[in-house]
This record gives structure tokens, sequence and C-alpha cells, in this order.
């Protein structure tokens, strides 16, 4: 009993430590609207149209992109500050990313969803299936889309993600449409990416939608941090696995990093400030994660991995602690929507690694994106 109750009052205690309006003090003319958790991304609203402002994640203090969302049944104000005029909510866009495409559809938008890129790595069932009846269109790579289905859609924003050092979107970017930088990624919490699904809500007029969303995503996850935290166990786990010849490993700083120390994981990485991933050869990762109680790593293939096909890959897997003890899962990108959910709804991810890493919590036996490798 007094477990329990010491559990409830911990629960509490985050969540109030957590607990904030929807918007701040006057902010040059403007309210200022409130991010608890995301750090590149700020909003104020003024009369006529709001102005959304997003950090340049990789140059300290510069902009990467302003934006003003002006409603489009309105007229243009007057005096609006510089930058890309976003008409909302938006009716037709083009949204490249597979991550995006299940936000849009779990804020109730999905018939604004004009175009896609990249068909083969989505595996949302409404987005092929209108993409095989013809009324959404695959612009092909997200990289370098096909810029003859993009004047033919006609969007009013295309979301394409940023990457340092890119050189800009190549002739897209001289077809006077929006580009909406979809920077989420380089958040430095889960929590933090997750709440860009309010920036997101404001482009497609589905404020309230997206609000709720978080509201509930916020909650479960400090509630399974708290449960977390009272485990009687605590392992350590080593992420992902060989790609050619390196070994990319999620860095300390980035959301998955910080998702399993907020699992009350240990992370071998934890102090690494990297928020990307880290390209490290296969002995700096042994030698780092050799003794780790617990294996999770990423797949595409049509069938599930094996420990046979893992040796069959590198037969010096089998040096590690984890692979040993049989305590190695697998999560296939092919059949499951881990890319699509885990960005915005990092709670279900949470809960997988809490299930993994501590046997005496009773989440359900099941995770919902690994399995169990054989």
């Amino acid at each position: 009993m007094t477990r329990i109750i010491i559990y409830f009052v911990s629960v509490l205690a985050v969540l109030c430590s957590c607990k904030g309006g929807s918007t701040s003090s006057s902010n040059g003319g403007g309210d200022s609207l409130a991010f608890k958790y995301a750090e590149h991304i700020a909003a104020t609203i003024h009369d006529g149209y709001t102005v959304v402002r997003l950090s340049d994640p990789w140059n300290s203090g510069k902009v990467l992109h302003t934006y003003i969302l002006v409603p489009r049944d309105s007229e243009m104000p007057v005096g609006i500050p510089e930058g890309t005029v976003v008409r909302t909510p938006l009716q037709r866009a083009i949204v490249a990313t597979s991550v995006h495409c299940g936000l849009v559809i779990a804020m109730n938008r999905k018939e604004n969803i004009a175009g896609i890129c990249e068909l083969r790595y989505i595996n949302n069932d409404y987005i092929r299936q209108e993409c095989n009846a013809g009324r959404i269109i695959d612009c092909g790579s997200g990289l370098s889309p096909t810029l003859e289905k993009i004047i033919d859609l006609q969007p009013d924003a295309i979301f394409l993600s940023p990457f340092q050092n890119s050189g800009g979107y190549g002739r897209v970017e001289e077809l006077n449409i929006p580009i909406i930088e979809t920077a989420d990624y380089m958040e430095t919490s889960a929590l933090g990416r997750a709440e860009w699904m309010k920036f997101y809500g404001m482009l497609f007029g589905a404020e309230r939608e997206a609000d709720s969303i978080f509201s509930r995503v916020e909650r479960r996850y400090h509630e399974l941090m708290v449960i977390a935290k009272h485990s009687d166990v605590r392992r350590s786990m080593t992420m992902d696995k060989m790609t050619g010849s390196v070994w990319y490993v999620p860095g300390g700083h980035s959301t998955i990093g910080k998702l399993i120390q907020d699992a009350n994981t240990v992370y071998p990485w934890s102090t690494n400030d990297n928020s990307g991933s880290l390209a490290l050869p296969f002995e700096s990762v042994f030698e780092q994660s050799g003794n780790a109680d617990v294996w999770a790593f990423r797949y595409n293939a049509p069938e599930p991995i094996t420990f046979e096909s893992l040796l069959s890959e590198n037969a010096s897997y089998a040096q590690f602690r984890a692979f040993r003890s049989g305590e190695v899962y697998g999560c296939n990108t092919a059949t499951t929507t881990f890319y699509e959910d885990t960005p915005f709804h990092p709670d279900t991810l949470l809960r997988d690694f809490i299930i993994m890493s501590h046997p005496d919590i009773n989440l359900g036996a099941t995770t919902y994106f690994t399995r169990i490798v054989k």
C-alpha cells in the first residue's frame, strides 16, 4: 500500500511540475505560445497572424526559418514581419515523410494530404490505398521530388526534412510554394519532438486535436517514467546493429538516447552530447556496450530476423552478453509503424523500453514495436 501511495504522489508531482498554460506573457505586441519541451521552435500570436520561428539546430543563435501563418479567409495583414507566408488551414499539402503523414491522419486531416514521397517506406494503410487509387500522388524522392508532379498538384505547402549542409532544396525552392521544414527530429527530448505537433496542428487548423493528442502523450509518458523509477531492477541497453562497416548508435542527446534514460535504463553513450547518430566501428561499440544486459535494434526485412541470420550478418555478435543470454529484441520497420508512430507517440516506445529493461514491472507481456529474437 505504501508503495502505491508513493507512486501516485510521484506522478502528481511530476505532472504539476510540467503544468503550464497555452500562452505566456506578451512579446512584441503578441502572445507567445508556450512550448514546454521543444527547444527549436517558438510561436507568437498577433492580431490576424501568427509568427513561428524555427531555430537552426546546427548553428546556435541563428534562425532556420520564419513562418507567417495567416488565415486563408482573411485579408493579408499590414506590416507583417519578413518570413514565408502560409495561408492556413492547409488544404492540399505534400507531406514527404511517413512520420508526418501519420500525425496528419491522427489529427483527422487526412483529406488534406495531396501528395507524399517515398511510398515504399510508408506503412500506413490509408496512404497506400489512396496512392493506389490515384487520389494521393507519390512525388518520388524526398531529397529530390519530381517537379512536374508537384506543379500538377498545386499544393499550398510542401513538408520536407532539413539536413545539415544540404545546400537547400534545389529547384523546389523556385516553385514559390511554402516549404515547411520539419526539423522536429533535431529536438533533444522525446516530448520536445512530440510537442512540434502543436505547430503542425496550427498549419492544418487542428489546434484542438493536436493539443489533445499531446496532453495524452505527455501524461502517459510521465506516468511511465515514474513507474520505471520505482523498479527494483536497473539494467543496461545497447542499440541497433552494423550497417555495412559502420554501427550507428543514437547519440546521448538524441530522442532515442533520452528515451532509454527516461526508462531508468543505463545507456552506454548517455554522456555523449550528440543529438543525432554516432557512426562507430564494431570494436568501439563492443568495448562500450559488450556487457549490456539488453540489445534492441531496428531492421527492415520481409521475415522476422533470427539468431542464425544475425550471425550470418556478423559472427562477432555472439560475443555480446545480451546475445548469449537471449535478451535481443528486434523492431522490423517493414511490418510495424515504428517510424510513423514513435516520434509523436514516444510513450509507446518508452513502454517497450521499460518492459525490456525492467522484468519486475508488469505493463503487459507484449511489447508494441519490438519482438524477442529467437
